[in-house]
């Protein structure tokens, strides 16, 4: 979040560096014209010396700014109440208070108030307003003559009215940028929100997850210990349908002392069990040979595509989040489902597809947040939200969308370089 804000200040302080740079063009423009087309004579050397000034200030500014990847808002303000200064200097260099460009002080003070949260605006306020005062009080070196009576006869009129077009066109176009900048800021800030909490939840269902499988691992084991026991029985071997369920009950248990485990491992608790590692092909061929084998759906299609082969480390989170995926198509469609994989562009992008209804539109909006189901069952909706926030650690995505002869598309991808051992130095 505290990058998301740091990003803006740079873009508003790059905002603010263009805006100076047209001022210094438009001041330059300005004095010629009031010195050589309306024969006001001004103190050129002076006022072109404070400009230079400020032209070497910008540039500096525009340097500084490309070193830095985060502007604080004192830099901000300092930028501000240097173009007040430099903007009273010329003020009081060409008739003071009396000079119809006066009114750009609003433009400044409209700008810190855009650009800086409350108690810094305000300093830019009070400084425009302390050299307004000193304008007016203060005795400049030429007196302009000024008669509002005779309309756009009058140099101070047209003045005027060029000062408000100016002032009306910059804030136009500088304060919709800027509003751009700090709607994009909040935007991405509500982004930032919105995943901590959704990791905050995930953070509780590890912690419950990890806790159940804990006190579930005595009881499965101690009905282990008892099925084999039963499995050894004259009574149970001799009797052919009773034998086939205890063996069957058997094989049940070591199939949820398997999750648990899983689930343990998954919580970084792995009893010991070291990594292993294997290659992508065989990873993704034994994540479906493994599903196929466990859910054993009516029809399966599984095609690799993959030409790439890299090195990587049997990843339980990824292995489980295929399963979510994969869990979620079998009861959309029982009877037709398909897992499709391929590598482009440094990214593995695995289509899980199956022939059920699809998603509604409502579902397809909210696609990764908890409890976001169709299904009409308490509690439903976290297999995808667990996917999503797996393939997002990894640094990857998980998209849905509806396929147009029926049925839904579910898309992971993830980049190699994320799940892909680095190759040892040969040195």
């Amino acid at each position: 979040m505290k990058q998301s804000r740091d990003h803006s200040g740079l873009r508003n302080m790059q905002q603010l560096i263009q805006l100076r740079w047209i001022a210094v063009i438009g001041q330059v423009l300005t004095i010629l014209m009031v010195r050589y087309v309306l024969d006001i004579q001004l103190p050129l050397a002076m006022m072109m010396a404070v400009l230079a000034a400020l032209a070497v200030f910008n540039l500096f500014s525009q340097l500084w700014c490309k070193r830095r990847k985060r502007v604080s808002h004192v830099a901000l303000l300092v930028g501000l109440l240097v173009d007040v200064a430099s903007l009273s200097i010329q003020l009081y260099l060409s008739g003071g208070i009396t000079n119809p460009f006066v009114f750009l002080f609003l433009l400044q003070v409209v700008l810190g108030t855009v650009l800086l949260p409350s108690p810094w605006s305000w300093i830019v306020a009070a400084a425009a307003g302390a050299c307004v005062t000193a304008l007016a009080l203060l005795p400049t070196p030429i007196e302009l003559d000024a008669v509002p009576g005779d309309g756009l006869a009058d140099h101070y009129v047209q003045g005027l009215l060029i000062c408000f077009l100016l002032v009306a066109a910059l804030l136009v176009v500088f304060i919709t940028r800027i509003g751009r900048i700090l709607r994009e800021r909040d935007a991405r800030l509500a982004e930032w929100r919105q995943r901590a909490a959704e990791e905050e939840h995930i953070v509780r269902i590890g912690l419950l997850a990890s806790g159940a499988a804990h006190e579930l691992g005595t009881p499965l084991s101690t009905l282990s210990v008892i099925l084999g026991d039963w499995q050894h029985l004259p009574t149970v071997s001799s009797e052919g349908e009773l034998y086939h369920d205890v063996v069957e009950m058997q094989a049940q248990v070591a199939r949820c002392k398997s999750i648990v485990t899983n689930i343990l491992l998954a919580a970084g608790e792995t009893r010991g069990e070291a990594p292993v590692e294997t290659t992508l092909h065989a990873l993704l061929d034994d994540i479906a040979g493994q599903w196929r084998a466990a859910r054993s759906p009516v029809q399966f299609r599984y095609q690799r595509d993959c030409d790439e082969n890299p090195r990587i480390v049997s990843d339980t989170g990824l292995r489980q989040m295929v399963f979510n995926v994969l869990d979620n198509a079998l009861e959309a469609s029982p009877d037709w489902l398909a897992m499709e994989v391929d590598c482009r562009d440094g990214q593995l992008l695995m289509d899980i597809s199956d022939a059920g209804d699809g998603f509604a539109s409502d579902i397809l909006e909210r696609l990764g947040t908890p409890y976001n189901s169709s299904k009409g069952r308490a509690g439903g909706g976290l297999g995808l939200f667990l996917s999503v926030n797996v393939a997002r650690t990894l640094g990857g995505s998980l998209h849905a969308r509806n396929r147009p002869g029926g049925g839904a598309v579910v898309t992971l991808s993830l980049p190699l370089a994320a799940i892909a051992l680095e190759e040892p130095d040969d040195e």
